[in-house]
């Protein structure tokens, strides 16, 4: 099982990466065999490569993220964090609460973020 130290480290690594690196650099934060279900209840992607696919919408904006909540229990880590894409004529603001858990060496080994449309501000 992984330590707090580890999860903490795996949570913030993952929210610079969704922050300012590529797909393939978000999906690294993953297990292999990793899921991703965003927003939960949606239909998981499975793997790395699936994952990486989910996330390569992201690579054409300008984005920031700020962490606001952070609770690790086990090998798991509930979160929420503020998501800011800033696209040529908006800013979309999201504020998802992420549950992860982790393996051994701090990979995201699943990953459901609860959030909906009504969520989501634009401004």
């Amino acid at each position: 099982m992984p330590s707090p130290d580890q999860i903490r480290a795996a949570v913030l690594r993952y929210l610079a990466a969704v922050a300012g690196g590529s797909a393939s650099e978000i999906a690294a934060c993953y297990a292999p065999d990793a899921t991703v279900e965003d927003p939960a209840g949606s239909e998981p992607h499975r793997g790395r490569a699936a994952i990486a696919q989910f996330y390569s919408p992201l690579e054409a904006a300008a984005r920031e993220t700020k962490l606001l909540t952070l609770r690790i229990a086990g090998g798991a880590a509930v979160f929420h964090f503020l998501v800011r894409t800033k696209l040529p004529d908006q800013t979309v603001d999201v504020e998802p609460i992420d549950l992860m858990t982790f393996d051994s060496r701090g990979l995201i080994t699943s990953m459901r973020a609860f959030w909906s449309e009504s969520d989501v501000r634009v401004t």
